[in-house]
C-alpha cells in the first residue's frame, strides 16, 4: 500500500470519494481504502501498473482542478483579500473560470503564466513515479508552489475586474435614473458605429459634433465627468430619443454594449450595410412623395 497523507480530514475524504468514483471498475479486487483516524488514503500497489497508473494520475489531476483549485481560490479570497461572502466569491471565481474557458479574451493576456495542465501533470508524474507515500499538503506547498502563486495573481486580476464591473453597474443605474426623468428631444435618430461614429437625425442628415455638443445637459458632465463620454453617451442621454437605430458590425464592443444596457428596448441594432439600404429607401420614398 502507498499512502497519500492529508492534514485535513475533509481533504482525505474528498480524495477518497473522488478516486473511488473514478476507479470504480477496479475496486472489487483492489480496493482503495480510507484511514479516517489518520487522514490517509491507501492505494494498493496494483494501481501503479501500466494503464491503471495512467488513470490514477489522471484522477489525481482532476481532483486538483475540480476540487482543490476552487478551495484554494476561495482561501486566497478570504485570507488575503477578506472576501468572505460566498456570493461575492462566486462572482469573482466566475470571472477566473470564464477566462480559463476562453470566454473573456480581453483578460486572457493578464492571466497568462504557468500552464495548468503541463505544470500539474508533470508534478504528479514525478511524485507517483517515485512510488513512495507522500503528504499531499507538502506536495502542494513545494511542487505546486508556482501554480498556487499563479492562482494568487489570477485572484488579484479578477478582483480588479469585479470592482470595475460593480462600478459599471452603479454607473448604469445612475444614468438610467437620469434617462427615466428625461423628456425625449427626438422621436428617433440613427447612429452608425463603424470606423467612425456618426449621428443622423430623422431625415438622415448628419448631426455635426458642434451641434451634438450643444444638446448636452451640462449636469451630466458635472456629475459624471469620468464615466460619461461627451462624444456619444452624453448626447444620447441628453436627446433621449424614443428609438435609437444603431448600426454596427461589432455589437459586442464595449460602447455598443453600454448603449444597449442604458437604453435597453429603445435600441434597435443592425449591421452597417442595413443603414445604407435604409438611407437609400428613405430618399427614394421622399422623392416619390414630392412627385
Amino acid at each position: 500500500m502507498i499512502e497519500i497523507i492529508f492534514q485535513k480530514k475533509q481533504d482525505a475524504w474528498n480524495m477518497y470519494q473522488h478516486l473511488v468514483a473514478r476507479l470504480a471498475s477496479w475496486q472489487e479486487t483492489n480496493s482503495i481504502l480510507l484511514n479516517e483516524d489518520r487522514n490517509r488514503v491507501l492505494i494498493p500497489e496494483e494501481f501503479y501498473k501500466n494503464e491503471k497508473l495512467h488513470v490514477l494520475k489522471k484522477s489525481v489531476y482532476e481532483f486538483i482542478l475540480k476540487v482543490k483549485r476552487d478551495d484554494w481560490l476561495r482561501a486566497i479570497l478570504a485570507e488575503s483579500y477578506f472576501y468572505n461572502d460566498s456570493e461575492e466569491q462566486d462572482q469573482i471565481l466566475d470571472i477566473i473560470y470564464s477566462v480559463i474557458e476562453g470566454n473573456r479574451k480581453e483578460l486572457a493576456p493578464f492571466m497568462e503564466g504557468v500552464g495548468e495542465q503541463g505544470m500539474i501533470q508533470s508534478s504528479i508524474n514525478e511524485i507517483f513515479n517515485e512510488r513512495l507515500s507522500f503528504s499531499f499538503d507538502s506536495f502542494v506547498m513545494f511542487r505546486l508552489k508556482a501554480y498556487t502563486e499563479q492562482l494568487s495573481q489570477w485572484v488579484e486580476i479578477a478582483i480588479d475586474e469585479y470592482k470595475m464591473e460593480q462600478e459599471y453597474q452603479v454607473f448604469l443605474h445612475t444614468l438610467r435614473d437620469f434617462l427615466e426623468d428625461r423628456k425625449p428631444q427626438m422621436s428617433h435618430l440613427y447612429l452608425v458605429i463603424d470606423e467612425n461614429m456618426v449621428f443622423y437625425n430623422q431625415q438622415f442628415t448628419e448631426m455635426k459634433r458642434s451641434d451634438l455638443f450643444k444638446t448636452i445637459d451640462r449636469k451630466l458632465l458635472v456629475n459624471h465627468p469620468v464615466y460619461v463620454d461627451s462624444g456619444t453617451i452624453a448626447p444620447l442621454l441628453s436627446i433621449a430619443p424614443e428609438t435609437i437605430y444603431l448600426y454596427t458590425d461589432d455589437p459586442h464592443q464595449p460602447l455598443v454594449r453600454t448603449i444597449i444596457n442604458l437604453f435597453e428596448e429603445r435600441v434597435k441594432v443592425s449591421p452597417v450595410s442595413a443603414f445604407h439600404d435604409e438611407k437609400v429607401n428613405f430618399f427614394k420614398e421622399d422623392r416619390e412623395n414630392i412627385q
